[in-house]
């Protein structure tokens, strides 16, 4: 078991797509997903989403909380936190209620800062 921000997560109930593994489709988790790998399409999860430094997103992510550290190419929405870390790029819009940037990233696009109650509208 590991301890995140005051939460306890079974490292079991995080899904891994790995290096080298290309996904066309859509993808549903109830729980974290950690991606090092390719995916063409929408990205949903209860979780935490995490984008590794090898990954390549074409389409959108929806999810509690996004750490970015790959590149990506679609829209953003994440109910809690957006983390752009050092070396990632973001070519989209993003709607997030918290931000936080590490300078080395890029973003082109649109950000709105929403309240968790309009991420709530977005996924009915």
């Amino acid at each position: 078991m590991t301890k995140i921000d005051e939460q306890v997560i079974d490292v079991n109930e995080i899904s891994h797509i790995a290096q080298g593994v290309f996904i066309k489709g859509d993808i549903t988790c109830p729980a974290d997903v950690r991606i090092d790998g390719r995916i063409e399409g929408t990205i949903q999860s209860s979780g935490r989403v995490v984008v590794g430094e090898t990954a390549e997103i074409k389409g959108a992510v929806k999810c509690e909380m996004l750490d970015l550290w790959g590149i990506m190419d679609g829209d953003v929405f994440v109910r809690n936190t957006l983390s752009l870390k050092a070396g990632s790029s973001i070519k989209g819009n993003v709607n997030t209620h918290k931000l936080q940037v590490e300078m080395g990233s890029a973003f082109n696009g649109f950000c709105k800062m929403i309240e968790e109650e309009e991420y709530d509208k977005q996924l009915s």
